[in-house]
């Protein structure tokens, strides 16, 4: 077989394959065999008819299709094995020849996985950060099992609009002095500091009293939903009907009594802290082996292509799609919510896109220097929580993995995340 490469830009590569007459003619007489048990020609029994007849039924070009396809994925992974190339995106194939009698032509432009120059990935440092947990944190965290169990109560006459409140107005939007549908609403229920409404609104309704009135002054997010009121500056027509504040219940023993599983206001400080304390041992511990890990990925040298990081947005973009799918939330409808289209959110994802590319190249080169395996039993472990994360069985989570050719993927994570414990596990102190 011979084979002509041609170095491309964007790290690209073209591969010419010529394979020989006689490894087409193969192919094609699979094909015709093929095609031969999957049709019934009058007059011949299934698989009989003869090669003649069956280009005559179905046309020379349906046979020179089959055997293409059975004769050029194999050359094309010989070609992969002799040349020693991985494959760092699909390819794109061109048919050049394919004709009876003749050597098969086909092009393929690949994406070769770069080379990789690991640096320091044993022994990395990275500073241990103090962990404290302040005693406002802990106050906090109570204060919001108070506002559980807050009641609102009527506020004195002479109040006025705190943050915190839920009061409930009037108001009617105007744009360029016209009022706009849906900009309107009577004894609407609102609490101050939600931000339930446009960024800026509710700041302004602070310190008008009941019955008081208040011409609120915002502008519409770009990204609005509605692309008539997106951007533009709008009036809102207010007035206070109601007020109401939270009344927090008391910290006692009492309250600790009733509301938890402690005794006294001590005892559930304590616990609070702890528990804080042990989150942020936690956090600061994760985000020290994700540094650990950046380090080892940062040590390390190579180019990045630009297709690997294409076809990794695309992945990231697709797997959003699907989570908003699952909530119940078209993909398109996202887009319009948000103001964005397909270029921009992919710009968006592009930085995150070449770091997670460049993190996995450095990964699978450590892990073949350090000869890392995975077993068939952590490929079973692997299989069983999924199954468990989706609520399926072992056997239906490998059918899709079969269906999908998603197998080496997996193997190829798990390898990764054992690559990764062995930086953490070789942190240097």
């Amino acid at each position: 077989m011979n084979v002509t490469k041609e170095n491309l830009e964007n790290m690209e590569m073209a591969l010419t394959v010529e394979v020989p007459a006689e490894e087409w003619e193969k192919a094609i007489k699979q094909a015709i065999n093929r095609i031969a048990h999957s049709i019934n020609i009058p007059g011949f029994r299934k698989g009989k008819a003869p090669r003649s007849i069956i280009e005559r039924t179905v046309g020379i070009d349906a046979v020179l299709d089959e055997a293409y396809e059975i004769c050029a994925p194999d050359a094309f992974d010989k070609v992969l094995r002799d040349e020693n190339i991985e494959l760092g995106a699909y390819p794109k194939f061109e048919r050049v020849t394919a004709v009876a009698g003749q050597p098969l032509v086909f092009k393929a432009v690949i994406v070769p996985k770069p080379a990789v120059t690991l640096g320091e990935y044993k022994g990395v440092k990275v500073e241990k950060k103090a962990v404290e947990v302040a005693e406002e944190e802990v106050a906090k965290h109570i204060d919001r099992m108070r506002e559980r169990k807050a009641k609102l109560v009527d506020a004195p006459a002479d109040a006025v609009v705190a943050n915190g409140d839920m009061i409930t107005l009037d108001f009617k939007g105007f744009v360029d002095d016209e009022a706009f549908e849906g900009g309107e609403g009577k004894d609407y229920p609102l609490s101050i500091g939600s931000g339930a409404f446009i960024p800026g609104f509710e700041e302004q309704l602070i310190g008008v009293a009941v019955g008081g009135e208040k011409d609120v002054e915002v502008t519409f997010p770009e990204q609005y939903h509605s692309e008539k009121l997106a951007g533009r500056p709008a009036v809102f027509k207010c007035k206070v009907n109601s007020i109401k504040h939270k009344e927090l219940p008391e910290l006692t023993d009492e309250f600790v009594k009733e509301n938890s599983t402690f005794q006294t206001v001590d005892e559930l400080k304590n616990d609070v802290k702890e528990n804080l304390l042990r989150q942020a041992e936690n956090k600061a511990k994760q985000d020290r082996e994700e540094a650990a890990i950046d380090k080892a990925v940062e040590n390390a040298t190579l180019e990045v292509p630009p297709q690997m990081v294409e076809d990794r947005i695309t992945q990231m973009i697709e797997s959003m799609a699907n989570r908003l799918e699952s909530q119940g939330l078209k993909f398109e409808q996202y887009l319009q919510y948000t103001g964005t289209d397909m270029t921009r959110l992919r710009a968006d994802y592009k930085e995150t896109a070449v770091k997670s590319v460049k993190a996995d190249l450095v990964l699978e080169e450590i892990s073949k220097k350090e000869e890392i395996k995975v077993t068939a039993e952590e490929i079973e472990t692997e299989i069983e929580a999924m199954a468990k994360a989706y609520n399926a069985t072992p056997a239906q989570v490998k059918k899709i993995i079969r269906e999908q050719g998603t197998y080496g993927g997996l193997v190829a994570n798990i390898g990764r995340r054992k690559t990764a414990q062995l930086i953490i596990d070789n942190m240097a102190e």
